[in-house]
């Protein structure tokens, strides 16, 4: 069972796919960042600063001012703000992964064509057409 285990954890694809994860955790904070940083103040600008986080609902009777102050005094919620928060985020994300994948294949394809081919030059009859040269001689 041992050695299974060892031949298990020697093949390249669980290399492969270690290495995988340890890179996507890694673009996953880069994305994230992006996300945050970057293209959600540019949403906040065109949506007027909305934050979905803060909208929920109290099940039962009381008021509170935040999302924070509804569950530190345990009431129950349903906090439907950050869910549309965190679908919003996963479809920026998602868009953004894709723009990424899709500029990395166009580079990588541009990289894989092989340069312009330069034209054919004749420099004589070719096989072909000797024999039929032949051909025709012998035909004579």
């Amino acid at each position: 069972m041992i050695q299974e285990f060892k031949d298990f954890i020697a093949k390249g694809n669980v290399m492969d796919m270690a290495v995988g994860i340890i890179i996507g955790a890694a673009f996953t904070a880069i994305v994230q960042s992006l996300v945050n940083d970057m293209i959600n103040p540019i949403v906040g600008l065109f949506t007027g600063g909305i934050d979905f986080t803060n909208l929920f609902w109290v099940y039962g009777d009381g008021s509170y001012a935040s999302l924070e102050a509804a569950r530190e005094a345990g009431a129950t919620v349903f906090a439907y703000g950050a869910f549309l928060t965190a679908v919003i985020n996963f479809f920026i994300i998602a868009f953004v992964v894709f723009m990424l994948v899709k500029t990395v294949n166009r580079v990588k394809s541009a990289a894989e064509k092989p340069d312009e081919v330069a034209p054919e030059v004749k420099t004589g009859p070719s096989e072909l057409d000797i024999l039929i040269e032949i051909r025709d001689s012998l035909k004579r």
